[in-house]
């Protein structure tokens, strides 16, 4: 059962995208009014005229950036999931070749941007179901291929006899909820920082697939 995160915390964090999502100007600060609403409202709570008031903007001048409300939903789940592929693969490529440290890598990157990003992360996976089927394709090819990297992590660790798990995609699926969830309750703390938080979910991913011991450091 799906729960709504706390609107209030969601609405007093600023929503930023990642850097290098969109350049500074006003389409970035179109997008980010909308993450801001998106988030703290639903998709379906906040209008184009509360977009333009958030922004000070005639709610024709939206329309010179973005065809319609649906088109500005497009545009943010599609670049929190290109920065979340992204994230993975930078994250993979840099981790050799030992099944282990990718699935560490992996982790960490899932959890941090989860972490980072809550406002974007709730847009991403509770409001696509908003979006028509065209407009929502590009985003679910980028989820598939990042799945994949991850499923491809444990299949090639069970292979080499480092992972003993009875079914890779309920493991796979598990460990990625470990960050979806997060938004929903994880604010961070110097008892639990960012950091700390993503060891923990290294740690506990790597007892999932049948791996004892801490994380690496």
């Amino acid at each position: 059962m799906s729960v709504p995160p706390p609107p209030s915390r969601l609405r007093a964090q600023k929503a930023v995208l990642p850097a290098s999502a969109v350049p500074d100007g006003t389409r970035r600060r179109i997008l980010e009014a909308a993450l801001q609403l998106f988030a703290s409202r639903g998709f379906h709570g906040a209008s184009i005229r509360d977009l333009a008031t958030a922004l000070e903007l005639r709610p024709s001048a939206l329309y010179a950036h973005f065809p319609s409300k649906e088109h500005v939903l497009a545009e943010l789940v599609r670049m929190g999931h290109e920065a979340h592929h992204e994230g993975l693969r930078t994250a993979l490529l840099g981790a050799g070749s030992e099944p282990v440290e990718q699935l560490r890598a992996l982790v960490r990157a899932h959890t941090l941007l989860h972490a980072n990003h809550p406002q974007l992360a709730v847009v991403v996976n509770e409001e696509i179901h908003a979006l028509p089927p065209e407009l929502a394709a590009p985003s679910l090819a980028l989820r598939e291929q990042s799945a994949a990297l991850l499923h491809a992590v444990i299949e090639r660790g069970r292979a080499q006899g480092v992972f003993s798990v009875p079914h890779a995609g309920v493991t796979a699926a598990a460990i990625s909820t470990l960050g979806l969830r997060l938004p929903y309750w994880y604010e961070p703390t110097a008892a639990l920082d960012v950091d700390m938080l993503a060891d923990l979910h290294v740690e506990l991913s790597l007892r999932m697939l049948g791996v004892q011991g801490p994380p690496a450091s």
